[in-house]
């Protein structure tokens, strides 16, 4: 990754936080980001002159290129897409529009430019020895991409690798609106006064990675990684409402939401293979916050 690097979702809260690794790992490089902001924002946009944002949308990224007379890429790293599981009922045209029609052309682009694509896989799909991935528009579209993928570069030959991320938190993640994170929501009603609200029944596990262990992971993954499997989680499963209670206050139960998965827990041997190990965990998180937020 010495020339130029391609990242989709640059915008993001996971593809910000990688283009700064990535500006500072590889100096001689350029990041260009293509992002149609929407959920990322341009207060994420990294102040270095490496690094170029394009408003587009994956769909349309051979355009892009060509009317921006942009090099060929080294590395692909595919960020850019829904990411959401209740809210995909909802949004289920802009779920396949974004995940399956976008991936579709960024798969395509990547095997015309003989870049190595790192695409980011969905945990979603894993539950329930693999029934999980039908359970929601956004957890089928992200189990066939990776389908799609692996055939792809068996059919046409692809450089690939496959990552899976593990409920990312961090500073950064998106604290309001329907799109925010179970931690980013936890920590706006802590800092508001108001109880935590838990979906029912609050027993359902979820694998938390901070976001500086993700970036590091999915920059190793392109370097040393290849083909499928390579989950980015701690291993640990959290209960929903455990974690709700390491903030110290109150909180209430709130009706179940379609769509979710019971159990969420990472098996990180491939990626522990290629030398990845988390450092952050989400306890030590929550108590350096809470130590530095008060609360009314």
């Amino acid at each position: 990754m010495k020339s130029t690097i391609l990242v989709t979702g640059g915008a993001g809260f996971v593809g910000s936080n990688l283009i700064r690794l990535l500006v500072s790992e590889y100096p001689t490089a350029s990041v260009i980001s293509v992002d149609n902001y929407f959920t990322g924002t341009t207060d994420n946009h990294i102040a270095d002159p490496r690094v170029q944002y394009i408003d587009a949308s994956t769909v349309d990224i051979q355009k892009v290129w060509h009317e921006n007379s942009l090099p060929a890429p080294h590395t692909f790293f595919q960020l850019g897409e829904y990411s959401r599981i209740v809210q995909s009922f909802e949004d289920c045209d802009l779920t396949w529009e974004y995940n399956l029609r976008g991936t579709k052309e960024v798969v395509k682009f990547a095997r015309e430019h003989q870049a190595k694509l790192v695409y980011a896989g969905s945990s979603s799909k894993f539950g329930n020895d693999g029934e999980d991935e039908n359970l929601n528009p956004y957890a089928w579209t992200k189990a066939k991409n990776v389908e799609y993928i692996r055939n792809f570069s068996t059919w046409y030959g692809l450089d690939y690798v496959v990552t899976y991320f593990y409920n990312v938190y961090g500073p950064g993640h998106i604290r309001r609106g329907k799109y925010a994170t179970v931690i980013g929501i936890f920590e706006r009603q802590y800092e508001s006064g108001k109880p935590l609200t838990v979906v029912a029944p609050g027993t359902q596990t979820r694998d938390f990675t901070h976001i500086e262990d993700v970036v590091a992971g999915v920059v190793l993954c392109a370097e040393k990684g290849s083909g499928d499997g390579y989950l980015l989680g701690t291993g640990r499963e959290w209960p929903i409402i455990e974690v709700a209670k390491l903030f110290g206050t109150e909180h209430v139960l709130v009706p179940a939401l379609p769509g979710e998965r019971v159990r969420g827990r990472a098996d990180t041997s491939k990626a522990h293979d290629i030398g990845w190990e988390p450092t952050r965990q989400l306890d030590e998180y929550v108590a350096e916050f809470v130590a530095t937020h008060p609360r009314p």
